[in-house]
């Protein structure tokens, strides 16, 4: 919507008859996403017509007259309208859509906490960024008009008050505008968005791409193309081809120094300057813009390691920008936003026939959800919009602190009521709960309304996303139960090749979906600072030739990768009713991160190497089951007097029990794999009810995160201050092992805690320093006490 109007009459005081005719307007003409303007309309006395309009500020007195309100269309909606024509929105209104999803968002948030409060009134305000002729990037002049930029990337400084900072945070927004030589990517492009990138990630400030381009700027010399010659081979018939291009002398002479490169060379008595290079005086055409495409990928690399980042796919993004959007992992797309290396036309023209027909084809949606590529996809930008700010309310304002706890009206003491089953479930009931058949509302694990589903169309027999557990963010990796299907779709330039649907059971580790477990792990531990709960109900990894060619090996062993280097809490839950076996146990175990990872089971699950059957088949076959029968079986124990004349009633005898004892052995095997002899072994922390498992995993969560901030303030190990504090919360009466108990104790405590902890980072920093000293000669030593005393 551009703009909208209302008219009415208002008495012109309490209880007066005179009514003042008003016209209220919201337009977007001026670039504010529609701006409020009131206006009080004079009217002619004989025709009624207004004849004449004032502008009332905000005390109601006029502020300045038109003789017509509404703004001519001009620059600003030709720009609108080619991006509209595009299929996406101009980039500067993309500051309206986020205001209006801020609105949305906070009316969502009081309604789910009853109402309280209110919705800001300065929510949001955006303060554009441009790149100085010197390189620095500093704030626009606030009197900068919307549309007046001269290059095809903008951006914005962001401040945000948002349901979970209050108080404010700052996002970076950095986008095409596609309406600038289609959004290409220049040099003076490039060197903006390096500088804008860098600037968020040396901050810690999330970062969010808007995606809208035709990739890197391709151009030539235009000033030389009316004054270029061709020596034929043949002047006469040019079909026989041409020698080289060249420039009269004179013309030569006319072009700057170093537009081209060329050498004298005399034909039939005619001295030419055979071009050997066309360079021009414009930067920005070819190989340099490649350059510079290559500078800010690696700058979109480094800022997925250092900062977050986020991509929106608007609308078609080629080249260098899908590049852009793959570099800095998170990606949301929109239906008709496809991310493309080479357009459809270019490769039919180089098949030789028309096999593709559209963009989509390949980089819409329905190629880049299944690769993995693009984690959420949406249907418009306003849609996409929400969907950023859904994500950015699990992301802490910067990439070195944690995101706050939001209230909220779930409480965190509730039973869980969905229970997983040993049939095949749904995981998504047992994270975010469901309605039941009879209508009514099974709670599950987390907060209701905070589950978040990404990466939802690849590797489908594992589910993750984020979600809250009393207000707390978290990342989410569960597993599916039942039987999925990877659809490999025909290559339409293969005429031979068709569409490939391969089955994968429930349990099960696949290349695609242990390739996904990897990515979300480096997801959330990449400045999204989450803590992590698995629910880990796998059989064990795929490892079948086709797998095994699919690089199930690889994937696996990436799952292992990114679980060493997490920093942040991680918990290993095994839910009722779920198995936790072989390889798939190894790549999750709390020892690849014992200072970050915990192992927890329910009472009613599994762990071992082998199922019950399988094990029986090595460890409890027929003869261990036989003589089990003959030990125990009156029947066989009075046969067995004379095994010799009762040898057929023996046998018979064993033939009746064998099922019986198969279960037999089955269910001794299976005591083996119960939580009673996994936290006997030491090999889990504990055995926790599910429905009593949100509270106990909320006290344990935050009371982890409690000491891990402190250490973190104090610079010291986190181990370290566990042990101190639990020497002197023991000397206080408080049981270590009570989470709840040491996070309150902890919280009444803080200032001495805080000392505490304090005075063993000064230790540790001392221990440094006298590590650092102890290799030091004599000189150097005293060199040293010099300068400190200096100080």
């Amino acid at each position: 919507v551009d703009e909208m109007k209302t008219r009415s009459r208002i008495a012109e005081a309490p209880d007066s008859p005179v009514q003042v005719p008003v016209r209220i307007m919201a337009t977007s003409m001026s670039g504010q996403w529609l701006k409020v303007d009131v206006y009080r309309e004079y009217l002619d006395p004989l025709t009624g017509k207004a004849t004449q309009f004032c502008m009332l500020g905000k005390d109601g007195q006029e502020e300045a007259c038109f003789l017509e309100p509404y703004p001519m269309p001009g620059t600003l909606q030709q720009k609108r309208s080619i991006a509209r024509a595009i299929g996406t929105t101009y980039i500067y209104d993309f500051l309206g859509l986020i205001e209006k999803a801020m609105i949305l968002e906070w009316r969502a948030h009081l309604a789910n906490v009853g109402g309280a409060g209110e919705v800001p009134g300065d929510m949001f305000r955006a303060e554009e960024l441009v790149l100085d002729g010197d390189g620095t990037l500093n704030r626009a002049e606030a009197s900068r008009i919307a549309g007046s930029n001269d290059i095809g990337m903008v951006a914005w400084e962001c401040f945000m008050k948002t349901p979970e900072y209050p108080a404010g945070r700052q996002v970076v927004l950095v986008g095409n505008d596609c309406t600038f030589m289609s959004g290409s990517f220049g040099v003076k492009e490039d060197d903006f968005y390096y500088a804008v990138s860098k600037y968020a990630r040396e901050k810690g400030l999330p970062r969010v791409y808007i995606a809208s381009n035709s990739g890197a700027r391709i151009g030539l010399v235009e000033e030389l193309k009316p004054y270029f010659k061709v020596a034929w081979n043949d002047a006469s018939n040019p079909s026989l081809g041409f020698k080289y291009l060249y420039l009269t002398p004179e013309d030569y002479a006319n072009f700057p120094e170093g537009t081209v490169n060329a050498r004298e060379v005399s034909e039939n008595g005619e001295t030419r300057m055979q071009l050997d290079d066309i360079i021009g005086q414009i930067h920005g055409i070819g190989v340099e813009n490649l350059r510079g495409s290559g500078m800010i990928a690696g700058e979109q690399s480094a800022a997925y390691a250092d900062a977050f980042t986020l991509s929106y796919i608007s609308g078609r993004s080629v080249g260098i920008g899908a590049y852009l959007c793959r570099l800095g992992q998170r990606n949301i797309q929109m239906t008709n936003g496809p991310l493309i290396l080479t357009g459809y036309l270019a490769l039919n023209k180089l098949l030789g026939r028309d096999v593709y027909t559209s963009q989509d084809q390949l980089g819409g949606p329905q190629v880049m959800m299944p690769n993995g590529v693009s984690h959420m996809q949406v249907e418009d930008d306003q849609q996409g919009v929400m969907a950023i700010l859904r994500w950015l309310s699990y992301v802490p304002k910067d990439c070195f602190t944690r995101s706050p706890a939001l209230p909220g009206a779930d409480p965190i003491d509730r039973k869980i009521e969905f229970k997983p089953t040993k049939t095949p479930y749904d995981p998504r009931h047992m994270i975010a709960g469901v309605d039941g058949a009879d209508g009514e509302w099974q709670s599950g694990f987390f907060d209701k309304g905070s589950w978040t589903e990404t990466l939802a169309d690849w590797g489908k027999s594992v589910v993750c996303g984020r979600a809250r557990l009393g207000g707390v963010p978290m990342g989410v990796i569960a597993v599916e139960t039942r039987l999925m299907e990877q659809r490999i779709p025909a290559d339409p330039a293969n005429p031979e090749s068709r569409e490939t649907v391969l089955a994968q059971a429930g349990q099960v580790w696949f290349p695609d979906s242990a390739h996904k477990t990897a990515t979300a792990i480096r997801d959330f531990n990449n400045a999204e600072n989450l803590p992590l709960i698995i629910f880990a109900n796998w059989r064990g990894f795929s490892g079948g030739t086709r797998d095994m060619y699919g690089e199930i090996l690889k994937f696996g062993a990436m799952i292992v990768d990114e679980l060493r280097v997490y920093r942040h809490p991680v918990f290993v839950y095994i839910p009722p009713n779920g198995e936790l076996r072989g390889g798939a146990w190894v790549v999750v175990d709390p020892t690849i991160n014992e200072a970050r990872m915990e192992m927890y089971a329910d009472v009613e699950s599994r762990g071992g190497i082998l199922e019950p059957p399988g094990i029986c088949e090595v460890k409890f076959r027929d003869k261990d089951q036989k003589a089990a029968m003959h030990r125990l079986d009156p029947v066989l124990l009075e046969l067995d007097q004379d095994p010799e004349e009762n040898e057929e009633d023996i046998s018979t005898r064993e033939a009746q029990l064998l099922p019986m004892y198969t279960q037999v052995a089955q269910e001794f095997a299976d005591l083996h794999d119960r939580s009673g002899r996994m936290k006997a072994k030491g090999v889990i922390r504990d055995v926790v009810s599910w429905e009593d498992a949100r509270a106990y995993f909320h006290a344990r969560l935050t009371r982890r995160l409690a000491t891990d901030e402190l250490a973190m303030e104090a610079g010291a190990d986190a181990a370290d201050v566990e042990a101190r504090l639990q020497t002197v919360a023991e000397a206080a009466g408080i049981a270590w092992d009570a989470d709840a108990d040491v996070k309150k104790w902890i919280e009444d405590n803080f200032d001495a805690v805080k000392a505490e902890v304090a005075s063993l980072g000064r230790e540790a920093a001392v221990e440094d320093a006298l590590e650092s000293l102890a290799g030091l000669d004599e000189e150097a030593l005293k060199t040293v006490l010099e300068r400190i005393q200096a100080k």
